[in-house]
């Protein structure tokens, strides 16, 4: 089978008819991964063995002619900050790199329970802090549009894996833009749900009120399918919501006409790249086609979310990384003397650049003296941000934004200048910070062929609207 055209629903039916089998299914993808992976760097660790039992399940059920559960079969990733029983989970980072857990995440055991076949742990920046997946400690991932360029991060890796066919679908994270803006260059769809929507009870901590657990996928209805299966309230995860989760398929057919859609002025002005300025607004013309009225509204404190998310952000990553000091787990230094040389030199050890910039970020604006002028005031202008969308909310039913500034850079570009790479994250921090959804979908290419994405912002755990939005466009757009 061609595994460029191969979604969901292709899957599931190809095996349930047995025009193919899931152990095919498996044996092809390790193919594509054994030949496309040394160039592209989407994969740290592949588990075939439990992907060929777990295929071997499906299929007997398939002969049995069992009606098969809704990702039956179907080839997954799992980014490498989501454990998984018995397979290495290294969070990209030398400080877990022997690291093998003895449970799974709540989210990978959804979608083993739904019929999917986890293939392997795909790479990211360690610990998910960086925009380009150039932070991992183990291999740079290469952008399979262009193998120059960063394929985004911090889920470089799923996404790279999904657009270079390695995977059907992958599972990221979303801290502040690392599954929707690595979607965006890879020229894939991301998802990030509601905070709380999906369980991150077996996710490794980067900043725990900002961390989310979403796919990325070929289709926008390939997303649903996964959002469906992987939503829902977990006694696991006391941050996880008690909310019903919808049909969100079924609500895909429902028309966009006479949905009201925001353009926030904020999300087009200085830094925003000409061509993909140029390919937002034909989807917004294209989404008014559709019968979408399109609306101004207004996002005033925009312009401090990326300050805002890097006081936040940092102080969690600098109280949850605090737990690698060398006693319980992971990496701990030989030939120490003391307490105080273990802790020192194990974190100088463990840890990369990034981390340790962050962690020291994070520490000062927490600490006495400095937690008022930087982390109290970072928490109010969350509130504010949250309130502008509240506020825009009333208006308007979604409101669609470029996903990144910029088209997928050159690798190395930014390596040296953290505070460019920060501002990568400038159109996808708010959403993280309000606890908002949204999506990336693709929605053109710049004259050198390389992806530009769309984002659709919702409601709190309207996913269903954002979802339906960015279907009737991708429909429109290949149409």
């Amino acid at each position: 089978m061609n595994l460029a055209s191969l979604t969901i629903d292709v899957v599931r039916s190809a095996i349930q008819n047995r025009e193919t089998t899931a152990a095919e299914l498996v044996e092809g993808y390790y193919g594509t991964i054994q030949s496309m992976d040394p160039q592209v760097g989407a994969y740290l660790t592949v588990c075939k063995e439990r992907a060929i039992a777990k295929a071997g399940v499906i299929d007997e059920l398939a002969t049995e002619g069992e009606t098969l559960p809704v990702l039956a079969g179907v080839p997954v990733g799992i980014k490498d900050v989501l454990v998984t029983s018995g397979v290495r989970t290294t969070a990209g980072s030398r400080v877990l790199g022997k690291y093998v857990p003895p449970y799974d995440c709540t989210a990978v055991a959804r979608l083993e329970a739904a019929g999917a076949v986890v293939l392997g742990k795909t790479n990211c920046d360690e610990f998910a802090m960086g925009s380009s997946n150039e932070n991992s400690a183990w291999q740079t991932v290469h952008n399979p549009r262009d193998l120059s360029r960063v394929p985004g991060g911090s889920s470089g890796g799923s996404a790279a894996a999904v657009a270079a066919n390695m995977a059907v679908f992958t599972l990221g994270t979303d801290t502040g833009g690392s599954i929707r803006q690595p979607a965006a260059f890879c020229g894939v769809v991301g998802l990030m749900p509601t905070y709380g929507r999906v369980s991150r009870y077996g996710l490794i901590a980067f900043a725990s009120s900002l961390d989310h657990v979403g796919p990325i996928t070929k289709t926008v209805k390939d997303a649903a399918i996964v959002l469906g299966v992987i939503a829902g309230r977990d006694a696991m995860d006391s941050t996880s919501a008690n909310v019903a989760v919808p049909d969100y398929v079924s609500e895909l057919e429902k028309p966009v006409r006479g949905l009201r859609i925001g353009v926030a002025q904020e999300y087009f002005g200085e830094g925003l790249d000409a061509e993909v300025r140029a390919a937002v607004e034909a989807a917004i013309q294209k989404l008014a086609g559709l019968g979408c009225e399109i609306l101004p509204v207004s996002l005033p404190h925009t312009k401090y979310a990326v300050p805002t998310y890097y006081i936040v952000a940092t102080a969690e990553a600098s109280s949850n990384l605090a737990r690698y000091d060398g006693v319980r787990y992971g990496h701990r230094a030989s030939d120490v003397r003391t307490l105080a040389e273990m802790y020192r030199r194990t974190r100088d050890e463990g840890f990369g650049t990034e981390v340790k910039r962050r962690i020291m970020l994070g520490t000062y604006a927490l600490s006495a003296g400095y937690y008022d002028a930087y982390y109290l005031k970072a928490q109010k202008v969350r509130t504010l941000l949250a309130k502008d969308f509240e506020e825009a909310f009333k208006k308007v039913d979604a409101i669609v934004t470029p996903t990144t500034p910029t088209p997928a850079f050159k690798l190395g570009e930014k390596v040296d200048d953290p505070l460019s790479m920060y501002l990568a994250d400038i159109y996808t921090v708010t959403a993280d910070l309000a606890g908002i959804p949204a999506i990336s979908v693709p929605c053109g290419e710049t004259k050198n062929n390389l992806p530009i994405g769309l984002q659709v912002l919702g409601r709190h755990f309207d996913e269903a609207t954002i979802l339906r939005v960015a279907h009737a466009y991708e429909i429109a757009r290949s149409g």
